[in-house]
């Protein structure tokens, strides 16, 4: 199914009910915010950690692109796995790396400690989103329910890439309030509670624990495919996060690693990364670049605003994480009604205009603007970030393959954290004499021209301006 034709849910509303009870969804829902909220919640921490640990701003950037190193290899490899292997699993596997994650970086007492204390939480909250929509999937199926059922991923919309947005307002209070280990310490008590719950979700089929077991489970999932795949986004984010320098080693190994994991993808049968599935599959592509430029533009609000607000706007911690906290309200307050309707061409046409409105927006503020212009900004990129994730979340579910959507969903997350690493990029880039008004600006720039690339994908895209959505 693409999004030139959508089915709505077919099933009386009582039994949908029924079925996405919420001792359902709400694990699922606790499980997929964890990700982005953990992606955000370091922003406002990040000048606080330089000073205690008496290391440069800059340094403690790889706290951000640990994270989202380890989030855009372990979202499709956790998908994969819930595929065959049982999504239950993977979930509860994740919840607890996540618990681990938090203790480690709450107790650590160098830069290198707080990284692997982020690696073990990008790895555990990557398993929240893929896993969670190989249930659903799957529990909508059992229903006979034809098409998504628009409320249940509305509220995965909120819970997950809306709630990123809440992140730095958090952040800012718990920093504020109790330092910058909270930024670490507030998994455990969520992941505690997220575990009670996920425990009651039903369990997978129970597995056969031979050797010969292991090696089928192996093949299944494309283990050489995974260690390929791994190879290449890690070469390709160390490549990325050095520009606009060139590390020719990580260059060296990117070649020399996506050459053979090309070669060995297209020549399996069930391969992890579809490459034909993908170059056939144009609706599902398209979903993918479109998420990736307008996190691109979102992210770079996040931190780029957030780093200008306090070293050029002259505002606190606290003030500068509750600045964005118009953002996080209105990608909640939208995004579940918008989800019920099961649309995509309006959502993804609003997400890009706002995208846009949001980018000329920067261009125009300086240290002198008055506060409401600031607010202003962030709620269009709240707009921007409800819409492209209920719009691009909805044509994921209906373009993806049944039987793949664990894997899809994966790489939906990491072409979104593609889009986050170029943002953080390209914050460094324009921010390399400082976070002033002039590298705002350029910031700006930047993002209208993503900004013009997401609405020219989404108006030429003739197969997204045939489609018509209907209500349920």
């Amino acid at each position: 199914m693409t999004t030139d034709t959508v089915k709505t849910e077919s099933a009386p509303r009582g039994l949908t009910r029924k079925t996405f009870a919420w001792t359902f969804t709400t694990p699922l829902y606790v499980g997929s915010s964890l990700n982005p909220v953990n992606s955000s919640i370091i922003a406002t921490a990040l000048v606080p950690i330089a000073t205690q640990l008496n290391v440069t701003v800059g340094a403690t950037a790889v706290l951000v692109s640990s994270l989202y190193l380890a989030s855009a290899v372990a979202q499709p490899t956790a998908g994969k796995l819930a595929e065959v292997i049982g999504a239950r699993r993977v979930f509860v596997s994740g919840i607890v790396l996540v618990l681990l994650g938090g203790v480690v970086g709450g107790l650590g007492q160098n830069l290198a400690v707080l990284t692997v204390a982020r690696v073990l939480i990008g790895l555990g909250t990557s398993a929240g989103f893929p896993c969670a929509m190989v249930m659903i999937r799957r529990r909508a199926e059992q229903a006979g329910l034809d098409g998504p059922p628009g409320g249940v991923l509305g509220g995965l919309a909120v819970a997950g890439m809306a709630t990123a947005a809440i992140g730095p307002p958090i952040g800012g209070l718990l920093v504020g309030a109790a330092g910058w280990r909270w930024a670490f310490l507030i998994n455990i008590p969520i992941t505690a509670i997220a575990l009670l719950m996920a425990l009651r979700l039903p369990k997978d089929p129970p597995l056969d624990s031979t050797d010969r077991a292991f090696r089928r489970i192996a093949a299944r999932i494309d283990l050489l495919g995974i260690i390929g795949f791994a190879s290449s986004m890690t070469s390709l984010v160390v490549l990325l996060t050095a520009l606009p320098h060139i590390r020719w080693t990580a260059l060296a190994v990117f070649v020399a690693a996506s050459a053979p994991t090309v070669w060995w993808e297209l020549r399996r049968s069930e391969p992890f990364f579809d490459l034909r599935g993908l170059a056939s599959n144009g609706a599902l592509t398209r979903t993918y670049l479109r998420q990736a430029l307008t996190l691109l533009g979102v992210y770079s609000v996040m931190f780029g605003l957030t780093q200008w607000m306090e070293a050029a706007y002259g505002l606190s911690t606290v003030r500068t994480g509750l600045m964005l906290l118009p953002m996080g309200a209105v990608s909640a307050l939208l995004s579940r009604p918008l989800a019920r309707r099961n649309l995509v061409r309006g959502p993804v046409i609003a997400s890009a205009l706002s995208m846009l409105l949001g980018s000329i927006g920067i261009m125009l503020l300086d240290s002198g603007s008055p506060v409401i212009a600031l607010v202003l900004v962030s709620l269009v990129f709240g707009v921007a970030t409800a819409t492209t994730t209920v719009g691009n979340q909805t044509a994921l579910y209906q373009a993806a393959p049944a039987d793949r959507i664990g894997t899809a969903s994966g790489l939906f997350r990491t072409f979104g954290y593609l889009g986050t690493i170029t943002s953080s990029v390209i914050g460094g880039i324009v921010f390399r004499d400082g976070a002033d008004d002039h590298g705002l600006h350029s910031l700006g720039i930047v993002l209208v021209a993503a900004g013009l690339a997401v609405l020219l994908l989404t108006v030429l895209d003739r197969g997204l301006m045939r489609h018509r959505s209907t209500a349920p």
